[in-house]
């Protein structure tokens, strides 16, 4: 099915055809209201899609990427526009489940941290998942930037809309936008009205699913939104049963590996999990409250509580080739997995007009995070010989983990259509950060001696953020017009206290030190811990840059235009264990681009040409030092080049007929030079670097999670029943090969995804008030790499997937 859908396409059209063709398909997948018209009733999702399939055209999304409200085929950006009816269509809950409708975009899930990281067009950081790295996509909610991606991306509910603004946006949403922004925003309350939605879903692995919104009017010029959801299923990964060993052969193994045969003792099989939650479970929460206030009818005030829970589970690393007797998805696991995050968020926006050419906006954030996460890091990969031998027992262990984060911004710019429109902007945030993770490896089982441990431990590490920015268009006539922008950003860091302890690796381990996995409960600065002197983390980093934006754009008529534009993008440098500092890493983006509406609104396109050249990047892992202690180490490579063409389209071709296609092509994304390290691989021996053990040239790798190709194309036919009307629809998501690491032309195809197809189908009923939504994704239950390694497990590859076929339904009632 998959290769017919994609055949078809390339017979029928041209090469040319195909790249005007397949422009717009994520952008216009949207039918983003604006959020300004919140006096009257907006439209379900359920009613804006209803509204789009009884037309045959496409119908005009509003986009707010350059902070003013305007059509997206007349905005001079990369953006693709995700309304809350495509979102639900796509049963969109977290970023990673956008990245198929979003050229050149990919968000994988990093294990043991158990949170998504981001690339767009070949930029990103797998790293960007501790207190200690920052991404280069930034994620915005309600144009509030959230630093930490666990509360942003971890359950997407109750959204207007998601614009994915490609290319460097820090000119006007400010920080880590090095590379392109995400923002949601949420469905926000309804003055005058009273109206709701309730659903409920079902579907395997034995998931549930409840989520509803309610707007309710308090007075004329107040009204509330009250949003819940939770979601659940079961983990993917199923447990293996520890093998029966004879214990004479287990006595034997012990005694050969050096052990005294006083000391031997039986595996406690209990100690190997066979049963609760499983690895990959979904158990999240998340309700807000909303609130608009009309004081004048020129002011509003929107602000909204949102508190979201986890417990679930993480994401499993998985043997690549399974021990025979085997399940694909299944580990012989030892430590049990577990989340526990919680998040408050409070968010607020108030704007009004200081006179009819000019408004005030006022936005402003507070986010406290708390949270703990068990992961099983050895991933069950080696059988255990002997309760001391054979195998190993590695836990990564996220004691605790807290943050506080707040920001301010003060915006004030014209309004209407002037000659030279313009906006200036004041911007400050702070955070505060403390983590305690402890990593005990231990030989044979929990039972065994201390291979290795460390305990790092971060009391207080703070962030703090200014900036000033500006930027301003030029209307030279109806057609032509010259925008300017700049910004001028000031950060500073400082890591107070921060201390990282690493096992002493005694030659004879005195009688007092206890031979167990460090925990919590253990003082590693005690001298009978078994721990040596703690390496010193504490430092300051200041540092500043000023960016900026040069565009050019022509309106050819009211249906075509094109633009040109060069844009600079910044990340903060920051501190690395030994309170070492690194350098900010910049961004250089050329871009031009062409956004089309043909045959009267038909099909809709748009294009974007673009070359990056980006210098000092940052690249951060676990490495071993010469000294033999283990830090996380961020190394500042050359650079990168790359180049890229995305398309997006979107066309009706009938009144009951949409198709989408978007495709971006990325034939360079070449890494600059780096001898690179990291304990997450098996590496040689380093001998042009001194500062780490373990390296390897990387220069001129392609850029991880850049494939030359990533293409999708979904297709829709309603069928009209009276007053219902039945949907079907297919999306096909291709990839050629990728890079998992800057590692992966070193070790080829273990660290490598090669090209693949991926099949999602769906079936909606809609009637008056109540629809049902039946989904199969991943038809053919194909295994996709996210991230591999093979550092942690003797050399042996695991890989972390997106998840395997699932399916379910879900039914709701608008009332």
């Amino acid at each position: 099915m998959k290769t017919t859908v994609l055949k078809t396409k390339q017979r029928a059209i041209t090469p040319i055809q195909f790249a005007v063709l397949v422009l717009m398909a994520g952008s216009t997948a949207a039918q983003a209201q604006n959020a300004a018209t919140a006096d009257t009733q907006k439209p379900t999702a359920a009613q804006a899609a209803a509204a789009a399939n009884n037309s045959d055209k496409i119908l005009e999304v509003l986009v707010t990427g350059t902070k003013r409200t305007t059509s997206l085929q007349r905005t001079p950006v990369a953006i693709t526009a995700l309304s809350a009816a495509s979102l639900e269509d796509n049963h969109v809950q977290t970023l990673q489940d956008i990245v198929n409708l979003v050229p050149g975009f990919s968000a994988t899930a990093q294990g043991d941290h158990g949170v998504m990281t981001m690339t767009m067009r070949g930029v990103g950081n797998d790293s960007a998942k501790t207190e200690y790295a920052d991404p280069e996509v930034a994620s915005f909610i309600d144009g509030i930037y959230s630093p930490r991606p666990e509360g942003a991306t971890a359950l997407l509910f109750d959204l207007e809309a998601i614009e994915v603004l490609r290319g460097p946006q820090g000119t006007l949403w400010g920080r880590n936008a090095t590379v392109g922004a995400v923002n949601m925003q949420t469905a926000k309350p309804v003055i005058g009205k009273s109206f709701g939605t309730v659903e409920g879903g079902a579907g395997s692995y034995n998931r549930l699913g409840m989520r509803g919104a309610f707007n309710v009017p308090v007075s004329d010029s107040m009204a509330l939104r009250f949003a819940f959801v939770n979601e659940q299923h079961d983990g993917y990964v199923d447990y293996q049963t520890m093998p029966s060993i004879p214990l004479a052969s287990q006595r034997a193994a012990f005694i050969a590996g050096g052990g005294a045969a006083a000391d031997f003792q039986p595996i406690n099989t209990n100690l190997f999990l066979t049963g609760g939650m499983k690895y990959g479970a979904q158990k999240q929460s998340a309700v807000r409250l909303s609130m608009l206030w009309k004081p004048t009818s020129t002011s509003k005030w929107d602000l909204s509580y949102e508190k979201f829970a986890d417990r679930g589970a993480p994401n499993m690393n998985l043997m690549q080739t399974p021990r025979a007797g085997q399940k694909m998805w299944s580990a012989l696991i030892d430590t049990a997995p577990s989340i526990k995050r919680d998040s408050d968020s409070l968010r607020s926006r108030f704007e009004t007009a200081l006179s009819d050419d000019v408004s005030l906006a006022y936005i402003a954030g507070y986010a406290k995070f708390s949270g703990s996460q068990t992961f099983d890091g050895d991933a069950g990969v080696v059988v255990p010989t002997s309760f001391a031998t054979g195998g190993s027992h590695r836990e990564h262990n996220t004691n605790s983990s807290n943050y506080v984060n707040y920001s301010h911004e003060l915006e004030v710019q014209s309004t209407g259509k002037k000659e030279v429109d313009w906006l200036l902007g004041l911007y400050y945030a702070a955070e505060t950060n403390d983590i305690r993770f402890d990593l005990p490896i231990m030989n044979g089982t929990q039972q065994g001696t201390v291979g290795w441990q460390g305990s790092f431990i971060q009391p207080k590490e703070t962030v703090a953020s200014k900036a000033i920015f500006g930027q301003a268009t030029w209307n030279l006539s109806d057609s032509l017009h010259l925008t300017g922008g700049a910004r001028y950003t000031k950060d500073d860091r400082a890591n107070i206290g921060g201390r990282g302890y690493g096992w002493a690796n005694y030659p004879a381990t005195p009688a007092t030190v206890a031979q167990i996995p460090v925990n919590q409960n253990v003082n590693p600065w005690d001298p009978n811990s078994g721990f040596g002197p703690p390496g010193l983390n504490d430092g300051v980093y200041s540092g500043s840059k000023l960016t900026g934006l040069a565009r050019v754009s022509y309106d050819m008529d009211k249906n075509n235009m094109w633009y040109a534009s060069v844009s600079t993008g910044y990340k903060s440098g920051g501190l690395q264990d030994g309170g070492r500092t690194y350098a900010a890493e910049t961004l250089t983006n050329y871009e031009f681009g062409t956004k089309h509406t043909l045959m009267d609104g038909a099909v809709k396109i748009s294009n974007a040409l673009f070359y990056e050249n980006f210098k000092d990047y940052q690249f951060s892992a676990p490495v071993t030092n010469p000294d033999g202690s283990r830090t996380l180490a961020t190394t500042s490579a050359e650079g990168a080049k790359i180049t890229g063409f995305e398309t997006e389209i979107a066309a009706k071709l009938t009144k009951d007929d949409k198709i989408q296609v978007s495709l971006a092509y990325t034939p360079k994304a070449k890494l600059g030079k780096l001898l690179a390290g990291s304990n997450d691989y098996v590496i040689p021996t380093c001998v042009a670097d001194k500062t780490v053990s373990n390296c390897v040239d990387v220069t001129g790798v392609t850029m991880a999670h850049t494939p030359k190709i990533q293409m999708q194309i979904q297709y829709q036919h309603t069928i009209q029943l009276g007053n219902a009307t039945l949907t079907p629809r297919i999306s096909v998501h291709y990839e050629s090969e990728s890079n998992l690491s800057v590692f992966s032309d070193y070790f080829g195809a273990p660290d490598k995804q090669g090209a693949y197809s991926r099949t999602d189908l769906g079936l909606r009923y809609e009637g008056d008030k109540f629809y049902m939504d039946f989904f199969v994704r991943n038809v053919g239950n194909g295994n996709v790499k996210t991230s591999a390694q093979n550092g942690n497990t003797g050399g042996i590859w695991v890989a972390q997937y997106l998840p395997p076929r699932t399916f379910g339904v879900n039914a709701g009632f608008n009332f």
